[in-house]
């Protein structure tokens, strides 16, 4: 007889893309991502980051403060970075990501023919970024869907 207390797919993908988020050296956010077809086979995972070949010792993590001196203008998004890392085509994919995508990963999003987001947190909702994220997404018939993030601990040896 078979077990009948294994983890739904939506918990499944959600928890690779919390582990993903696990590899993200950010201080404050670490947001993971794992993109799947409609045939359940994860075809991209990604975190936020700096791109490839830049030493993350010399640039800054902050968050506060003159914007050069910031992480911002560095780090790759989970998003792009799934995206980006993808073995396949995304049309009609499904994007299941820690924290509710910005306003420039929504583009990208978009324009990869990703269908449907499934998000954890959406701890900005407010700013005018995910604002103007959530009109696009909308307008291109992308599926938003919350659902909690799975807790992942790790024994370390």
């Amino acid at each position: 007889m078979k077990r009948n207390d294994y983890i739904q797919w939506d918990d499944y993908f959600m928890g690779v893309a919390k582990l993903s988020s696990m590899r993200s050296k950010d201080p404050n956010t670490q947001v993971g991502a794992c993109i799947v077809n409609d045939k359940k086979r994860i075809v991209g995972i990604g975190y936020n980051g700096f791109p490839i070949g830049l030493d993350d010792d010399l640039y800054p993590w902050e968050n506060d403060g003159d914007f050069l001196n910031t992480k911002y203008p560095y780090v790759v998004h989970a998003e792009p970075n799934a995206i980006l890392n993808s073995t396949v085509s995304l049309d009609n994919a499904t994007l299941y990501v820690t924290l509710f995508p910005c306003h420039e990963c929504a583009k990208l999003i978009i324009q990869s023919g990703i269908k449907e987001i499934v998000y954890g947190e959406n701890k900005y909702q407010d700013e005018a970024s995910v604002q103007a994220s959530i009109r696009m997404l909308k307008d291109a018939k992308v599926h938003l869907r919350q659902m909690p993030v799975i807790e992942v601990t790790l024994k370390h040896a």
